[in-house]
């Protein structure tokens, strides 16, 4: 998401460094995806063992496996419900909104635009790492990390799905994550060998430790869907394209991977890797993928496909892509982000989202719309002129809320 779319050990080092001098002299190969054997449905449930060897990190937690299981069998029938900052902030009517911020007192943090319309919250909850892995400090940053975790824990033991994103600061000039207000390369400089590795070794160390104090009422590490470096196909943010070569960024996604699971001891992350639209083929789709070793969930950000005025069949036919790499790659899928800004169209969640969803047979976990703001919204309040058209989006049988989330942290007999 462009956010203001009104338009965040020694081996291992050397291993890296090899890498990235390896890839760099062939970067106009493509990675190897080779398709592994898919999940079979036969009516017996795989052993944990079983699930954890198909996964990014074999040392997950049993809960994250459950999860990844879970929403890879629930994605046959049915898909999720998602919302960004959904019990972070919204909007009220048509010229107020709430927010949980330090400024601001008294605002519940059970309080969601889209539990105050349909009865229900969502069932993935989308965060931010934004204010958390960032290089700014002070209480107002101290309370965003505090409210952050606490709205982890609170969705999570409500039975919700929590996924993060990272709009990251550029890590050189300590400026926006936008290329625009921050045009200072920084991916070659934070790979091993680079002047600012330190830095960005720091960053995933804050977000290590942030993960680590993740505990539910039931004691248990929450799983979380994280999704650095997301629509890399845009030249919108300094790791996007034309900012440094593929092979860069394919080097940093790996490194990331590595080192929070290996040198850092992370667990509890399911990775996620979504480009925005700027594909129509599985050749283009995989432009800079970084290969099925270090991917759990492969999606992809589309709100330009699912504006007003396009065809449906536009979005359904690159949504096909991702859910055939999917299942051919034994990964889960998602509409990673989606949704039209201030709903000028009063049908569009069932004209045109669920359409999109529908028109051709695919398998996606869900499907997130990004934060509420009063000046940009993507669910609608109550008395807008599209608040029924949501209601009859969530009575949609496909469609499936926190209301009727099954149990998602177990593996059930």
């Amino acid at each position: 998401m462009q956010v203001n779319r009104s338009k965040n050990t020694s081996v291992l080092t050397g291993c890296l460094l090899i890498s990235v001098v390896f890839i760099a002299c062939k970067v106009k190969e493509l990675p190897t995806v080779a398709p592994v054997e898919p999940v079979v449905e036969t009516g017996s449930v795989p052993t944990m063992a079983t699930v954890k060897s198909w996964l990014v990190d074999p040392s997950a937690t049993d809960e994250t496996a459950a999860l990844f299981y879970n929403l890879k069998k629930l994605s046959k029938t049915n898909i999720l419900f998602g919302h960004q900052d959904d019990t972070k902030r919204g909007v009220s009517d048509a010229t107020s909104q709430w927010t949980i911020e330090q400024q601001f007192a008294g605002i519940s943090t059970d309080r969601s635009d889209v539990k105050a319309l349909t009865g229900a919250y969502p069932a993935v909850y989308g965060h931010d790492f934004l204010h958390i892995a960032n290089f700014h400090s002070g209480p107002w940053f101290d309370y965003e990390q505090t409210t952050a975790r606490k709205l982890t824990i609170e969705a999570y033991n409500r039975g919700g799905i929590n996924t993060y994103c990272w709009h990251y600061a550029n890590p050189v000039s300590k400026g926006s994550f936008y290329w625009a207000d921050s045009p200072v390369e920084a991916v070659g400089q934070i790979l091993p060998g680079g002047a600012q590795n330190e830095t960005y070794k720091r960053s995933l160390k804050t977000i290590a430790d942030y993960a680590k104090t993740l505990i539910g009422a039931d004691g248990k590490l929450i799983p979380v869907i994280f999704r650095p470096f997301h629509e890399m196909d845009g030249d919108w943010f300094w790791w996007g394209k034309g900012h440094r070569v593929p092979a860069q960024y394919i080097a940093l996604y790996q490194y990331t991977v590595m080192y929070l699971r290996d040198t850092l001891g992370v667990h509890n992350f399911i990775y996620a890797w979504s480009p925005d639209r700027n594909f129509n083929t599985e050749p283009e789709y995989l432009n800079v993928y970084p290969g099925d070793a270090y991917v759990d969930l492969v999606g992809t950000d589309n709100y330009e496909d699912l504006k007003v005025g396009v065809a449906t069949t536009t979005a359904s036919s690159k949504f096909r892509v991702v859910s055939d790499f999917a299942k051919a790659h034994n990964k889960l899928a998602a509409l990673t982000e989606t949704g039209l800004q201030n709903l000028t169209k009063n049908d569009w969640f069932t004209g045109q989202l669920l359409k999109s969803l529908k028109d051709q047979k695919i398998e996606f976990a869900y499907a997130l719309v990004w934060a509420n703001t009063k000046d940009a919204f993507w669910t609608p309040y109550p008395g807008h002129a599209a608040a029924q058209d949501f209601i009859n989006f969530k009575k949609n049988g496909y469609v499936l809320f926190g209301d009727h989330l099954p149990s998602m942290y177990q593996i059930k007999l």
